[in-house]
């Protein structure tokens, strides 16, 4: 399905976000409020506005409310919370992606402020260098805010309870999906009868409230008198 996105913010980030989406086949337009960072020829396929995201008229001349997505991508925290609750409330965006850029402002990109998915560089860092060398835990890769869920990860060690067990033996709560299992280079969506390997990183969907028991049905339930050991 083709989108029509708006992109506050045309600096390194909101750039690289516009040409991703555009080589997918998305109608993006970029809003930028300094004119030398107005530079059509870096993302030609764009629709490029030179504005301040921040002002209701802008917003309105650009029609931000025929735009499914609106991604806040500024390198101002302020600016993001401004343009998601703008695009909320104002233009009944349907989704809003704001980037967090200071871990301390986290706490304040929620519904309240319009946005339904937060990205915090800091923690994504700290996640991806979690995955990297984490076996045997649970690494919380993403959370959902719409829907109050995280993605996660676990990478199996060897001595995982259901090792060689095909996945529908493993007892997985309400509120918790395995969605893929990546082994090596592949990238598999799980059947019943896959058997599960040792060093398989396994991705789940799960409510905050059930990491904690799906980190003992996957690992054990040492694992978490383990994690609660100071």
């Amino acid at each position: 399905m083709t989108m029509r996105i708006a992109i506050a913010g045309a600096g390194n980030v909101g750039r690289s976000i516009a040409k991703e989406l555009v080589d997918n086949g998305h109608q993006v337009m970029l809003i930028e409020r300094v004119p030398r960072m107005v530079r059509p020829e870096r993302v030609p396929a764009a629709e490029w506005i030179l504005a301040d995201a921040c002002e209701l008229t802008s917003l309105q001349e650009a029609d931000l409310s025929s735009c499914d997505v609106v991604v806040a991508a500024t390198g101002d925290d302020k600016v993001n919370l401004v343009v998601s609750l703008l695009a909320k409330t104002e233009f009944a965006v349907p989704r809003v992606v704001a980037r967090i850029n200071r871990a301390e402002n986290e706490w304040l990109f929620n519904e309240q402020w319009g946005v339904d998915v937060s990205v915090s560089k800091p923690r994504l860092m700290a996640a991806l260098v979690e995955e990297a060398v984490s076996v045997g835990d649970l690494v919380r890769l993403m959370t959902f805010r719409q829907s109050e869920a995280n993605l996660v990860e676990i990478t199996l060690p060897e001595t995982a309870p259901y090792v060689g067990h095909p996945v529908r033996d493993v007892p997985l709560p309400h509120d918790a999906a395995l969605v893929a299992i990546l082994r090596g280079r592949r990238v598999l969506v799980p059947t019943p009868d896959d058997p599960l390997e040792s060093g398989d990183e396994l991705v789940f969907v799960v409510t905050s409230e059930m990491e904690d028991t799906v980190r003992a049905v996957i690992l054990g339930e040492d694992s978490i008198s383990s994690k609660k050991k100071p």
